[in-house]
């Protein structure tokens, strides 16, 4: 039952993923090349996204403690399906560029809202069902899937558009969220049946003012939040722009950007699989704080260098491989992440996988914005080359970090 639960939980995560940057697909290919909406109009709304995702994150955190990872995905896939549909419902209601830009903002900032309790959510999961010695591999498995529906957005999202206009293929993916939602209903539960409660239930069902500031005071949650904070200003950079970047920067045919983004995105997969269960390894023989440390510092570290090959490179191939080098490199570390943030939050740790998710998704939100001003300015290869300095940052924050800080060692 754990693997049937571990393999629903990576399809749930895939699907919401894909659908979070299908508005990339749609925007690349139609939107901003029909003129409807400006580059950075429209990296406004993917932002919106983000910005409603990243602020709903320490309540979806909370609600995940209060009510329990299944209510908090249901909450999720149905609200999913709501505003997908309404996604493609603005392309039919509104023509006119600026009416459809509002609307979009709109519709695409409610689905960050009811998108925040995604990933804290599987690390709760992972936790309750997954014994320790393999946390961190679960984690880079689920993380992984949640890189494949990014990567798949591309090719299986652009020819629905090519087929039924961008407007239905997301009434289309809309109705198979309404499935795997369907799915989780029945087979989701938040622990294995006929285990002792894995949270405190008494505890986790009131999170009083004082525990939520020992989280917030916690100075190892707070570097770990800082450093995550980097790797998704990394990561969303690549996410929304690097389709655009391929196709109308390096004058790269459609197909073949839909493919060169594939790729792109899913050499993230195997470096977040591969990352979590040399996490674990690294933890048995490291100890705890090495442990944990030691894939994040050397992945970012990694990935920094590979950034700046790919920036130097003469060929679009080779731009590619050293892209999805970097790509992998910063998958690796995310399974460690998650698994330090769950284990310092304690009883806690849906919460602090939400304070975490916070800080991931306040960087990410200004890739898609600053990206295209910081390129305006200085050139697409300096607006991309930002990759390479985050990762820096990241990886030397990961020296503060002792997860044995943990809320129940602060509470006695």
């Amino acid at each position: 039952m754990r693997w049937r639960i571990l393999l629903l939980m990576m399809v749930f995560v895939a699907l919401a993923q894909f659908n979070r940057y299908t508005i990339m697909v749609a925007g690349t290919e139609q939107l901003i090349r029909e003129d409807y909406i400006s580059e950075t109009k429209m990296g406004l709304v993917y932002s919106a996204f983000l910005l409603l995702y990243t602020l709903f994150m320490m309540p979806g955190g909370w609600f995940i403690d209060r009510f329990g990872p299944r209510a908090a995905w249901l909450e999720l896939g149905f609200g999913s399906v709501v505003f997908v549909a309404l996604t493609g419902l603005t392309g039919r209601l509104w023509t006119d560029p600026v009416a459809l830009w509002v609307a979009l903002l709109v519709v695409r900032a409610l689905l960050g809202a009811v998108n925040a309790p995604l990933h804290p959510t599987g690390a709760r999961l992972v936790s309750n069902w997954i014994p320790p010695s393999g946390a961190s591999t679960a984690n880079g498995l689920v993380i992984g899937a949640a890189g494949a529906g990014i990567a798949l957005a591309p090719v299986l999202f652009g020819p629905l558009i090519d087929r039924f206009g961008w407007p239905d293929a997301f009434q289309i993916t809309a109705a198979v969220t309404l499935v795997v939602t369907l799915l989780w209903a029945l087979w989701g539960r938040d622990k294995p049946p006929g285990t002792t409660e894995l949270r405190p239930a008494r505890r986790a069902r009131s999170l009083t003012p004082g525990q939520f500031v020992l989280l917030l005071k916690n100075r190892s949650l707070l570097y770990l939040t800082a450093s995550y904070a980097l790797v998704g200003y990394f990561e969303y950079l690549f996410f929304w722009w690097a389709k655009y970047y391929f196709e109308n920067k390096l004058a790269l045919p459609k197909e073949t950007g839909r493919l060169y983004t594939t790729i792109l995105n899913l050499a993230i997969v195997p470096g977040m699989v591969l990352g979590g269960w040399f996490s674990d390894r690294a933890l048995s023989r490291l100890g705890l704080r090495r442990g944990l440390a030691f894939i994040p510092i050397y992945g970012l570290l990694l990935s920094s260098l590979a950034v700046i090959l790919g920036l130097l490179a003469p060929t679009p191939k080779t731009i590619l491989v050293c892209f999805a080098v970097a790509m992998a490199a910063v998958g690796a570390s995310e399974g460690s992440f998650w698994t330090t943030a769950v284990y310092i939050g304690g009883s806690r740790g849906g919460t602090a996988a939400g304070i975490l998710n916070t800080g991931g998704n306040a960087g990410g939100l200004l890739a898609p914005v600053l990206t295209p001003v910081i390129s305006a300015a200085l050139g697409w290869q300096v607006g991309f080359g930002m990759a390479a300095v985050v990762c820096l940052g990241g990886a030397g924050l990961w020296l503060y970090i002792d997860p044995a800080e943990r809320l129940e060692q602060e509470e006695d």
